[in-house]
């Protein structure tokens, strides 16, 4: 009887079940221990390096490009807009930015559902990456917000006051970065072709957010500030092109990770957008030097770094879109058209953007992205799928013209709201704490004036 019984309960389901649940319980925790080494491990390395290589882009990569394009008296002053963004930016994006560009699925806006980085940690955010913690996602575009104003900095270069550059960072991030972030790149954003945008413009890397906001707020603080004093003299060349060559070979590494990190995962399409990127820029330079030898008879170093530039911010918008050929059509047009604005059209019109931010980043940004609509592929990005999973058209080139116009109504909306929120803000600046420096202070060098230091000591 006590065998029977011991039987019984030895094959009933209940006994096999609890039997079976040491062996299940512990396979159920080999699989999701798998599943997270999977699901992060190759990602995460790659998007944590792409994150410190975008980071490298502004300290040192900018700050020494734009630091050898002003004259010695204000290289101090002029690599600090750089610097000091580095930890400005750092810390309004901690407290509210990330949120206001990635919390919340508004048209326009984020919210408040990340501010001081609540809920952001090791788990991944789906929406966003799925692949990699949130934390690494948010640090990651972090480095985009750092870079963007510094860019608009070239504008403006030796001649706005230090306190009057930190109070138009921090409110320009807070109005029209952020905003236009969420736009193109947050959920539910007006211009997000993948997290339901009412119009989809294709921006891979930042064509929109980045280039054309911080370019033509560029234009707008030039026009507003006024030339330099003695602009446009023979005294105003670069001091050392030796510091921007070096400035610019970091940019062009570093923007690798701009854009292929943009694939958000170590996978084909990162390969892809590293590959446009590279062709891009090479083929910007050679039609830089191109129109340049043409034009004045002498390639020169400046025209060959500039030409590297202008085609590294023409491809980003559509280096996750297009092919590599068509990745060098846009680097050569890039840099036919931003040296014809740098050379011909600044000097028409007279107004003095000191480091061409406009020429390169407002004009070059807006190329590349009207051309992303020409050339973008689902042959390279098939993310967006119809009912039947089926990869829908996405440029011209697949038969779908209408991404041009979406394309143009991106730039538009990020052209209007750079020239409406910058003019606002110079001018909440002006009355608070004043944007130039005086006559005596720029005569003296922002080196001096503003910081009390000088780069370069020559001894007696």
């Amino acid at each position: 009887m006590k065998l029977l019984c011991w039987l019984v309960l030895c094959l009933s389901p209940a006994a096999f079940a609890a039997e079976q649940l040491p062996d299940v319980a512990a396979r159920l925790t080999a699989v999701e221990a798998a599943a997270r080494s999977a699901q992060s491990a190759g990602d995460n390395a790659w998007m944590l390096v792409s994150a410190a290589l975008v980071l490298m882009m502004t300290g040192p990569g900018l700050a020494l490009f734009y630091g050898g394009l002003v004259r010695r008296k204000n290289v101090l002053g002029t690599m600090m807009h750089s610097f000091i963004l580095m930890a400005v930016v750092t810390v309004i994006w901690a407290v509210y930015g990330y949120s206001f560009a990635f919390g919340g699925s508004g048209s326009f806006f984020g919210n408040f559902q990340f501010a001081f980085l609540n809920n952001v940690g090791a788990a991944p955010n789906p929406d966003y990456a799925a692949t990699i913690p949130h934390q690494t996602f948010m640090v990651y575009q972090l480095m985009f917000a750092i870079i963007t104003p510094a860019l608009i900095s070239g504008a403006f270069a030796e001649r706005m006051k230090f306190s009057a550059m930190l109070l138009f960072t921090v409110l320009w991030t807070t109005l029209i970065y952020f905003p236009m972030a969420h736009m193109v790149w947050g959920k539910g954003g007006i211009l997000n072709a993948f997290l339901g945008g009412a119009i989809p413009c294709l921006d891979f890397a930042g064509g929109t957010v980045v280039h054309i906001t911080s370019g033509v707020s560029a234009l707008v603080c030039a026009l507003y500030l006024g030339r330099r004093v003695g602009y446009p003299g023979e005294g105003f060349k670069p001091h050392s092109l030796v510091l921007s060559f070096i400035g610019a070979c970091l940019l062009w590494v570093g923007w690798f990770g701009f854009n292929a990190g943009s694939a958000l995962a170590a996978s084909g399409l990162a390969t892809s957008a590293f590959v446009a990127t590279h062709f891009g820029a090479a083929a910007a330079a050679l039609g830089w030097i191109a129109a340049e030898w043409m034009h004045t008879g002498k390639p020169s170093i400046l025209g060959g770094i500039s030409g590297a530039v202008a085609g590294l911010v023409a491809i980003t918008p559509a280096s996750g879109f297009v092919k590599p050929f068509p990745a060098m059509v846009i680097g050569l047009c890039a840099g036919a058209v931003c040296y014809l604005m740098v050379v011909r059209v600044k000097h028409m019109f007279g107004y003095d953007d000191a480091l061409d931010a406009f020429g390169v980043h407002g004009v070059g940004g807006t190329l590349g992205a009207i051309l992303t609509g020409v050339f973008a592929t689902n042959a390279v990005n098939d993310a967006l799928k119809d009912s039947a999973g089926k990869p829908l058209p996405l440029g011209l080139v697949d038969g779908h013209a209408g991404q041009i116009v979406n394309q143009l109504i991106g730039s538009a909306i990020a052209w209007a709201l750079a020239i409406v929120g910058t003019l606002i803000i110079l001018k909440i600046c002006d009355v608070l704490v004043g944007v130039r420096v005086s006559r005596e202070q720029e005569i003296e060098g922002l080196d001096l004036s503003m910081h009390g230091e000088e780069g370069y000591i020559l001894e007696s």
